[in-house]
């Protein structure tokens, strides 16, 4: 097969590709909305006999889209560096179902698989919102820091309430009003105590500046805009 007509194949493949996450787009992203909903129950309450089997399903749906999607690829390295944090979060359930988080917690990695399951959520479910939002406005901003807020905080509970000295957080309401506040920069007297709550916390306080940042042009660019609608009248 000669150089064209190889980068013609590499184009319809890559072309295929995108065919597919369209096609899949609609059905997946109600997926990973109610896979983020039982993520927090998860990490929360806990789940149900029934409602674990519904997480495995959605897991199992997801397995098969990035399985579809890999193999209609045409560079299956560029598809895994473009999706390595959702391959990673799809790898990590089959430990617990495999019986190996046993293990993990004996190596004190329990956790840190939690927060790679987190974010790998959290990833999805920003995907999600981006999705519904083809135009990035106030709107959009909005639902996202909702969802990281949401999810976060289900991860500052679950992570801290193992902390040393006691619960760091003793509801989720609690978890969710302090994660509130660090994303408003006003802050909060408690900090986290273990690894995977500070690293979750600095990924926080990473995203409330930069919406705080992307606020603050919003702002300015609409005044300048103000201004020169006046001048220009």
């Amino acid at each position: 097969m000669n150089a064209p007509a190889s980068s013609e194949f590499r184009r319809e493949r890559w072309k295929l590709t995108a065919r597919l996450v369209r096609a899949l787009e609609g059905p997946m992203v109600l997926l990973s909305a109610l896979w983020l909903v039982l993520l927090v129950l998860e990490f929360t309450n806990g789940l149900s006999p029934w409602l674990q089997t519904l997480n495995n399903g959605i897991w199992l749906a997801f397995v098969a889209q990035f399985v579809v999607e890999f193999v209609a690829a045409p560079s299956k390295r560029v598809y895994i560096r473009k999706q390595w944090l959702t391959a990673a979060s799809l790898a990590l359930p089959a430990f617990r179902l495999l019986r190996l988080v046993k293990v993990a917690r004996f190596a004190r990695a329990a956790r840190g698989v939690r927060l790679a399951r987190l974010l790998g959520a959290m990833n999805r479910g920003m995907r999600t919102v981006a999705l519904g939002f083809r135009r990035r406005g106030i709107g959009y901003l909005v639902l996202l820091t909702l969802t990281v807020a949401v999810t976060g905080a289900a991860g500052m509970y679950r992570f801290e309430i193992d902390a040393p000295g006691g619960p760091g957080f003793g509801d989720y309401g609690t978890a969710l009003w302090w994660t509130a506040m660090l994303l408003t920069t006003m802050g909060s007297e408690y900090w986290p105590r273990t690894p995977e709550g500070r690293l979750l916390c600095l990924l926080l306080a990473i995203y409330a500046f930069a919406v705080f940042g992307y606020v603050t042009a919003a702002i300015a660019a609409y005044f300048v805009g103000r201004d020169k609608d006046v001048t220009a009248a």
